[in-house]
């Protein structure tokens, strides 16, 4: 293995991180900002309110998106075991 093979593997291996992770982490975001925007109006700071909405909204993303992410790392998986098969 080269520099290059070892650089295109962390590059695909990176890239599957971020689409693997993207279906949890931008409903986080949008909830998180919708519930910040609902404190800053009514004044309510309760630390628990912004916890249980995000948790929630990303096991329900997790469970929706489990087949692609599961996809995802299989593809993953197949490309690093036939490079290891045919020796890079």
């Amino acid at each position: 293995m080269n520099e290059v093979d070892a650089l295109d593997l962390v590059r695909t291996a990176i890239w599957t991180i971020l689409i693997g992770s993207a279906p949890a982490i931008i409903p986080a975001m949008i909830v998180g900002i919708g519930i910040a925007l609902l404190q800053a109006l009514t004044q309510v700071q309760e630390i628990t309110l912004t916890f249980i909405p995000k948790i929630v909204a990303i096991l329900v993303m997790i469970v929706i998106a489990g087949p692609f992410i599961g996809g995802q790392m299989y593809a993953l998986t197949t490309v690093i075991y036939s490079r290891i098969e045919n020796g890079f």
